[in-house]
């Protein structure tokens, strides 16, 4: 897909969005399920059933899917989808990339061994590795719009309101 497929597949959308704001707003659901063995959580991914369980370093088999791996991964694939259509729009011709992402977890405040150390990624690394003869101007420019349009990255850096609910219903 050259840039102008691109701009010619989203104008309808962009239009559409334009003119009614509100279609633009669109609520993402995801659903798991709990029970049965071992501590896990049955998944459904759109395309498959994923079985999430404990990280190794938590006591997990590392059979099951670590939900913080998952997380990276989302990142990588949403930085990836977004580096690929940014680089289409502006034309910078990649021959091929990689999209790295890293994250530390201290996993003394998982498990409640330290009340002081926290839970979750302290640091998150995201890097790209792009094979392109492209000028430095037009791979700032990529990395510039990449960050700014990738609905993952965005989200875990500016932390959206996040609620949680608990409710009691009958077996």
């Amino acid at each position: 897909m050259d840039a102008a497929e691109l701009r010619a597949m989203q104008a309808p959308i962009k239009e559409r969005y334009k003119a009614d704001p509100s279609a633009a707003v669109i609520t993402l659901k995801a659903k798991g399920e709990v029970g049965g063995e071992g501590l896990t959580c049955k998944l459904e991914t759109g395309r498959a059933m994923a079985v999430a369980g404990l990280h190794p370093a938590t006591g997990g088999s590392g059979l099951e899917l670590c939900s913080g791996d998952m997380l990276l991964e989302a990142l990588v694939a949403c930085a990836g989808v977004t580096l690929k259509s940014v680089a289409t729009a502006v034309e910078v011709p990649l021959r091929s990339g990689l999209v790295l992402a890293e994250g530390d977890l201290d996993f003394r405040g998982t498990l409640g061994v330290d009340k002081e150390a926290p839970v979750g990624f302290q640091e998150i690394r995201l890097r790209f590795e792009v094979d392109t003869d492209a000028p430095q101007d037009k791979l700032d420019l990529l990395l510039k719009l990449t960050e700014r349009y990738c609905v993952v990255y965005q989200t875990i850096k500016n932390g959206p309101k996040v609620s949680v609910s608990l409710k009691r219903v009958a077996a």
